[in-house]
């Protein structure tokens, strides 16, 4: 659907600056010469990469405010209806996106459609379709308070799932006897997992049940979004919401003894970090436009934040097709770096190639904004 409307610019500017960094830490020139800042921790701890993909799901949960406020003039058909389309085309995009270009090279080096069962069922669209879906339907039907203690539920209970249910005699933390990995590769079948290179065993860090706390904060971010707009995002709503930021970031701190902070399966703890960061740079945001009312780098990101579905398919799928051709013994992405950015510099060369294909898929944004071209689902 292409639409034109009114838009909450605090709102597109966070989601702009997500799918921004969301560009560049996933297409550095080379991943063994990216700056640490730019790279996932291995398993336990926390990078500022770690951060960009939950508050993807916090924006969405903000987005769903929007949506909220038309639920009570529509039938309860209609609601399930629009809640289950959007979920299943996200998904659908999802799994297509990682299906795509469709064909790969064989042993004998000819192309061949890519095999339909090895494709990776779970990723990051569909965790996105996932957790708008529950959170989605849990917010129609829940009021705020019974939204928190839902949450609260769904963070305890995974914890329980991760400390009980994984591999017997193992670390349920580890990266090999966590309930992730088992109950994972028990669903969904190993051939259909990320398979990252030099691990033991393939293992889903956006898989299907790592997917259940993801839930808590599309639903933070909607009580977030619902709270500041409701109040007309005065300085008290704003200082309210700082404050609920640095109370999670606290119970994230004293809790990751008991639950280790880890975005690869997602834990509890990772979560309230997450949330509360989102908390306190939504409130700066809001604070730097709608009340200081600055505009410096404001439409720069807003860019993004206007068809962020949209650039980050394009930045995904053109960055699949750069991979997948060559130009010698190289392929393209790889012979661009080693040609046009690796003098600058192993790692200033990394980076600089990543800032210029986030600022292609920009120049991309900026027009369909030009036309005020608006694509969702």
């Amino acid at each position: 659907m292409i639409e034109e409307k009114q838009r909450f610019m605090a709102l597109d500017i966070f989601r702009g600056l997500t799918v921004c960094f969301m560009i560049i830490v996933n297409t550095p020139g080379d991943e063994s010469t990216t700056f640490w800042p730019l790279l996932h921790a291995k398993w336990f701890g926390f990078t500022p990469t770690d951060l960009v993909f939950p508050s993807f799901l916090f924006a969405t949960g903000n987005s769903i405010y929007f949506a909220y406020k038309k639920w009570p003039s529509m039938s309860k058909t209609s609601v399930w209806g629009k809640i289950l389309k959007r979920s299943l085309l996200i998904f659908l995009l999802g799994v297509l996106m990682y299906w795509f270009p469709f064909f790969t090279l064989d042993t004998t080096g000819h192309w061949i459609v890519k095999p339909i069962e090895n494709i990776r069922i779970m990723g990051v669209l569909q965790r996105i379709a996932l957790a708008y879906l529950f959170a989605s339907l849990l917010i129609y039907y829940c009021s705020n308070k019974v939204l928190i203690g839902i949450s609260m539920i769904l963070l305890v209970l995974y914890y329980g799932i991760m400390k009980w249910g994984g591999i017997p005699s193992m670390d349920p933390f580890s990266m090999y006897g966590n309930a992730v990995l088992r109950w994972d590769t028990y669903i969904l079948g190993a051939k259909h997992l990320y398979h990252d290179h030099g691990e033991l065993y393939p293992f889903d860090p956006e898989g299907l049940v790592s997917t259940m706390p993801t839930i808590v904060n599309v639903i933070v971010g909607y009580l977030v979004g619902k709270y500041v707009l409701d109040k007309k995002m005065n300085v008290e709503a704003l200082l309210r919401v700082a404050l609920i930021g640095f109370l999670m970031l606290a119970l994230a701190y004293l809790g990751q003894g008991i639950f280790p902070i880890s975005k690869k399966i997602w834990t509890s703890t990772f979560v309230l970090l997450t949330c509360g960061l989102d908390c306190l740079i939504l409130v700066m945001i809001i604070y730097w436009v709608d009340i200081l009312k600055k505009p410096f780098g404001n439409y720069f990101f807003s860019v993004f934040g206007k068809n962020p579905l949209a650039i980050y398919l394009l930045s995904e799928l053109l960055a699949t097709l750069l991979f997948t051709f060559q130009i010698g013994n190289l392929n393209i992405y790889s012979w661009l770096f080693q040609h046009l950015f690796f003098f600058f510099s192993p790692f200033i060369g990394s980076l600089l190639q990543a800032l210029c294909y986030m600022f292609f898929c920009w120049i991309v944004g900026y027009i369909l904004d030009k036309k005020k071209i608006y694509i969702r689902v």
